[in-house]
């Protein structure tokens, strides 16, 4: 049973390997649920620490949220459920960590999120609602007080905001609330990683920072990286690729290439662990932890725990 398993905080505080995970994106439609289930099967065997799915705050989209995770935990995996504050009331929240509870989900990752629309669209909290993720944080380990929660982080910094010190403070404030573990948004630069550790440090706090990643696997993605994130992709990179923009092949060969170059200088410098964001495909992921495992073969290593079960 799940609630046997150590918690990701126990896994991260014996700091005996650097951590891996999957992050997919809640299922569209009733024909995107099952091929999400697909992709996360297909990733089973490769015995990641936990597996997650974002969050479709309005109603289908959070009923199919919910689904797919009951399905992760039925593999074996240790699973996370994501939690936003967006267009809920305090009631919603309350209900949807009492079912993940029920559904045997002990670890919850708790984020304002972005209004429908997306990240450019301006915040506006829900009149029955909570206003941010500190508050959030607050309601699960009330609702939940076993849970492990994580939180999320800003590299670059919040797209809302240009002070790098009030997003680390910010952080301070939500480990302060409960949370256990921070995943940070898609970043390319280790630096403004180290940046953000460094500060939180600073502050007396010591809570893990995993590290989000997610390779460019095609010359699109330049640009919505940056829409979605608002993450700038480094000139060189983009130079690299963009001379190679017509060669599907070489574009996803040097975002591969880089993204392992960074996920081995930020595990050089003591990253906890990576966690990698899928837009719900298996391959990229899978060739990107394939690789990595060559460059750094402790990675290879089944978590001792684990006992991952044919999915259903």
């Amino acid at each position: 049973m799940q609630t046997q398993k150590p918690t990701i905080a126990d896994l991260l505080a014996a700091g005996d390997r650097p951590l891996h995970s999957f992050e997919f994106m809640p299922p569209r439609s009733e024909d995107d649920v099952y091929r999400l289930w697909s992709a996360t099967d297909a990733l089973v065997p490769m015995a990641p620490d936990f597996i997650s799915v974002t969050y479709g705050a309005n109603g289908s989209r959070r009923d199919r949220t919910l689904r797919c995770t009951q399905h992760m935990v039925s593999t074996g995996l240790r699973t996370v459920g994501h939690l936003t504050c967006v267009v809920q009331s305090v009631s919603d929240l309350e209900q949807m960590v009492a079912d993940y509870a029920e559904s045997g989900v002990n670890h919850i990752l708790a984020v304002r999120g972005d209004m429908p629309g997306g990240a450019g669209q301006p915040w506006v909290a829900h009149p029955e609602g909570l206003p941010n993720a500190t508050e959030l944080v607050r309601l699960v380990k009330r609702v939940h007080p076993e849970a492990c929660v994580g939180v999320g982080a800003f590299p670059d910094g919040h797209p809302e905001s240009a002070d790098i010190d009030l997003d680390a403070r910010i952080l301070v404030d939500k480990a302060e609330a409960g949370a256990s573990f921070a995943i940070t948004q898609l970043f390319f630069l280790p630096s403004h990683y180290q940046r953000l550790v460094d500060r939180v440090r600073a502050m007396g706090c010591d809570i893990p920072i995993i590290p989000g990643i997610m390779p460019i696997a095609s010359y699109g993605q330049i640009r919505r990286f940056a829409e979605l994130s608002g993450t700038d992709v480094p000139a060189e990179l983009v130079a690299r690729i963009e001379a190679v923009k017509e060669d599907k092949a070489a574009v996803r060969r040097i975002g591969l290439e880089a993204a392992v170059d960074m996920c081995c200088e930020l595990l050089d410098s003591g990253a906890p662990g990576l966690h990698y964001y899928t837009l719900n495909r298996s391959r990229a992921t899978t060739e990107l932890r394939t690789m990595l495992a060559r460059r750094r073969p402790q990675l290879a290593d089944l978590p001792a725990d684990f006992e991952a079960t044919p999915a259903a």
